[in-house]
């Protein structure tokens, strides 16, 4: 029986196939890597979210580690020799609002209410402490260890050149 046309250009094409791959070394007999569709990109793909994993566990064990306090409504502000409580920082808002209320044209008012906010979360950022908790160098270098290896990999993968 005779073989048809479309299997002897079949049969031509794995031919010329198998003797490219055998000239360039890349048979598989010769136990170097295959380089067949998509595998290089399933890789790149799983080492980066292996990456981002990594760090995103290394930054929430850090950020554990770490203590928030704030001081704010303890203690009183000093312009010059002016003493400020909390309660006359609170004092712009709170003018803000009320000329938002009473006024026909509101930009002033809301000027007024924007520089209230603004000092407000200004105080309450400058009286807010950090403090890192006591933990072992063990969990030390794994928070920064996972970090570091998380962000290495996720960086390679961003910024590999094809």
């Amino acid at each position: 029986m005779a073989k048809n046309t479309g299997d002897d250009e079949l049969d031509k094409i794995y031919k010329e196939l198998r003797s490219h791959n055998i000239s360039t070394g890349n048979s598989h007999s010769s136990g170097s890597k295959s380089s067949g569709a998509g595998s290089s990109t399933d890789g790149d793909l799983m080492q980066f979210f292996v990456g981002l994993v990594m760090l995103a566990v290394g930054i929430y064990m850090i950020l554990q580690n770490i203590n928030v306090t704030s001081n704010w409504g303890l203690y009183s502000y000093h312009i010059g020799s002016f003493h400020l409580s909390n309660g006359m920082i609170l004092l712009p808002a709170v003018i803000g609002i009320g000329m938002l209320f009473m006024m026909e044209r509101k930009l002033f008012g809301w000027i007024v209410l924007a520089i209230g906010i603004a000092i407000i979360l200004a105080s309450v950022f400058l009286t807010t402490h950090l403090y890192w908790k006591t933990t072992s160098a063990y969990t030390f270098l794994i928070m920064f260890g996972l970090t570091a290896a998380g962000a290495g990999l996720v960086i390679r993968q961003l910024f590999k050149k094809n």
